[in-house]
């Protein structure tokens, strides 16, 4: 279901939901499945355990001033897939307001969620603050990727502020922030940032099995690193010349790190 989102002065507010719960015959259901304005969602084909749904962009967003959310929860044993049919485009807006750009996730017990949406693309002129929460419970499983590539071709991005906080039970197991583009700090793209880089990204993989056997730290390539995190899960952070080559890094990683398909 996709509803009419609310347009204040300030820019477009919109808010995609979805929950997931096991249906008792080893698959997954989904009773809410409501999108606002530009986060339309559909339905996907997934696998017997998982389902699958596609977050839709159905108009430009966001723009300076808007404030776009998806939130999202597996109940106890539910499996979810997650992901966009296009990239998301951070546009100027108008009043040079930034844009917020706010992903909530909740795994409770068993629950297994991937979320693996196309990468997000800082325009030149565009101001974009992106926030990604992530609550889960000691059982849960969690295969998360994020891409940021900064400024379309041949050209200079704008400024964006992406966090990734997860917590983990009762305890933080990643808070990060980073910062690009004009007006971040001196430096971000200087020798100890991304070096002239212009694609980044990282994938998180949550996996209780890593308890047992944790990965070691590492390097995949000259410019991805791996890194475990105090908890069994573990960090793969990329760079790369473009949106192509960054995709290749990480999905190299989570064939070597993430949980199967559905699983």
């Amino acid at each position: 279901m996709t509803t009419a989102a609310p347009l204040t002065p300030a820019g477009l507010r919109a808010t995609a939901r979805v929950h997931a719960v096991a249906d008792g015959r080893g698959g997954t259901a989904l009773p809410l499945l409501a999108g606002e304005g530009p986060l339309a969602l559909r339905r996907t084909r997934g696998t017997p355990a998982e389902a699958g749904v596609m977050l839709v962009g159905a108009m430009s967003a966001p723009l300076g001033g808007d404030h776009l959310t998806v939130e999202a929860t597996a109940g106890p044993g539910a499996r979810l897939a997650l992901a966009s049919a296009a990239a998301t485009l951070a546009l100027p807006g108008r009043g040079g307001e930034p844009a917020r750009y706010d992903v909530h996730l909740t795994l409770e017990d068993g629950a297994a969620v991937r979320w693996l949406p196309e990468p997000l693309v800082s325009v030149r002129g565009s101001d974009l603050r992106v926030h990604t929460r992530v609550r889960l419970a000691p059982t849960a499983r969690l295969l998360l990727r994020e891409e940021q590539v900064l400024g379309r071709c041949g050209e200079v991005p704008g400024l964006l502020r992406s966090r990734l906080t997860a917590i983990r039970g009762d305890r933080p197991l990643l808070d990060q922030e980073l910062t690009c583009g004009p007006g971040a700090p001196g430096g971000w793209d200087g020798p100890a940032g991304l070096a002239g880089h212009r694609a980044l990204g990282q994938l998180l993989v949550v996996e209780p099995a890593f308890a047992q056997s944790p990965p070691t730290a590492g390097v995949l390539g000259e410019f991805a690193a791996v890194t475990p995190l105090a908890g069994p899960a573990v960090l793969v952070t990329a760079l790369a010349p473009d949106a192509l080559r960054l995709r290749e890094l990480l999905d190299q990683a989570a064939r070597t790190y993430g949980p199967p398909s559905g699983a």
